[in-house]
């Protein structure tokens, strides 16, 4: 591809901006579906379920706020917001951190286990069908590969700690 200097590709190879352009479509239209999928099903967003995946992923459902942030990738004022909604919608508790009184810990409530256990089959389902049946079982194996090692990367040279459940 022929790009102008003033491209924000004119650095890459040609490869380089295949895989780029070809990642980033698929991010964003697959954020876009699943973020349909979950408000049109049960009226969750995609950040939503995020969350509630984060809180049921930990083994007595509570983070802190910032570790919540740090475990999803996004700014600790983002989840703060996002955590205010899912509470006035009962997905959620706050607390102070009985550790830090400075902490505010998130707890997945009966209504949050509740959702995120309705919502998981059809979220699978379009996961599945927009994502998974594209993909042979070697190269499902393949890409899990090349995205842990990218992960890998983003931990080593990103910004964020180091996730706790990611030693």
């Amino acid at each position: 591809m022929d790009f102008s200097p003033e491209s924000p590709y004119a650095f890459l190879s040609d490869e380089e901006v295949r895989a780029w352009y070809a990642y980033m479509k698929v991010q964003l239209r697959l954020r876009y579906e699943m973020n349909r999928q979950l408000r049109v099903d049960h009226g969750l967003s995609l950040a939503d379920y995020d969350v509630l995946v984060a809180l049921v992923s930990d083994e007595g459902g509570v983070l802190t706020v910032s570790d919540l942030a740090i475990r999803i990738g996004a700014e600790r004022s983002r989840v703060s917001h996002q955590v205010r909604r899912m509470t006035q919608r009962g997905f959620v508790e706050v607390r102070p951190s009985a550790d830090d009184r400075r902490a505010t810990e998130v707890v997945l409530s009966d209504v949050g286990r509740e959702t995120m256990t309705a919502a998981t089959p059809g979220h699978v389902a379009l996961v599945r069908s927009v994502f998974f049946d594209a993909l042979t079982a070697d190269r499902t194996r393949e890409l899990a590969e090349s995205l842990e090692r990218v992960y890998e990367s983003l931990i080593a040279h990103g910004t964020l700690p180091r996730p706790a459940d990611h030693p």
